[in-house]
């Protein structure tokens, strides 16, 4: 099991393949994603690598925050994550992941949170097709409808889709295909959409479903930790 990246959302456009097929992908871009501990079956009970990415200014960053930086010898980074990784598959702190952690061709998990769309009704939260446009129905026609049963139960039942807080939600999208990497501007194009709004943190794993490439780098695409 590799470590996954921490990538931002740059957004989306198309690219064409051999055929001239178009193919819609999502562009993420690493920015100074660097390993800033380990966590080993020893000292913690568990193995897993924390990386950083992004960059903080020193005077938003929490003292604790600050130490740890300062022990891996980084600058204070804008997002954190742990990754659980097999202890043969553990990196160097300090080094930094680059896009040819990926290669094209291969699946991966991408997990961020969706775009928040506020208080939305129940045609638009769950695609109810709201009532009738006549037979007696006033007013409501956008309306989600009886709520619940008779006086057994008496009650609404848990989990009944109704209006309410749409969007900004973590969401994973499982098995998107890695289409190409640009490892020297730090770039992942990922088929289809990815959640999460443009700016936004995005974790990128290998797809736990579709297994790791056997060409794929271990434990990681790195850029060497300077001296």
């Amino acid at each position: 099991m590799r470590s996954g990246v921490i990538a931002q959302k740059v957004g989306m456009t198309r690219v064409y393949n051999d055929a001239g097929e178009h193919i819609p992908v999502t562009v993420l871009r690493l920015d100074n994603c660097q390993v800033l501990a380990q966590r080993t079956e020893e000292k913690n009970g568990y193995t897993a690598v924390q990386l950083g990415a992004g960059s903080s200014k020193v005077k938003n960053t929490a003292k604790a925050l600050r130490g740890q930086f300062a022990a891996a010898s980084v600058e204070p980074k804008a997002k954190i994550v742990e990754f659980r990784v097999s202890s043969d598959n553990l990196i160097e702190v300090g080094s930094e992941l680059t896009a040819g952690h990926f290669i094209a061709g291969q699946y991966v998990d991408v997990t961020g949170t969706t775009i928040g769309k506020g208080f939305a009704g129940a045609m638009k939260r769950h695609n109810f097709g709201g009532l009738h446009a006549s037979h007696g129905v006033s007013i409501s026609h956008r309306s989600h409808g009886s709520t619940g049963s008779n006086q057994d139960p008496g009650r609404v039942w848990k989990g009944k889709r109704m209006a309410g807080h749409m969007g900004q939600t973590r969401v994973t999208t499982q098995n998107l295909e890695v289409v190409s990497t640009d490892e020297e501007r730090g770039l992942i194009l990922v088929k289809g959409a990815v959640p999460g709004s443009k700016g936004s943190w995005i974790v990128v794993r290998d797809a736990i479903k579709s297994g790791i490439p056997a060409d794929a780098p271990r434990p990681a695409g790195v850029r060497a930790a300077a001296k």
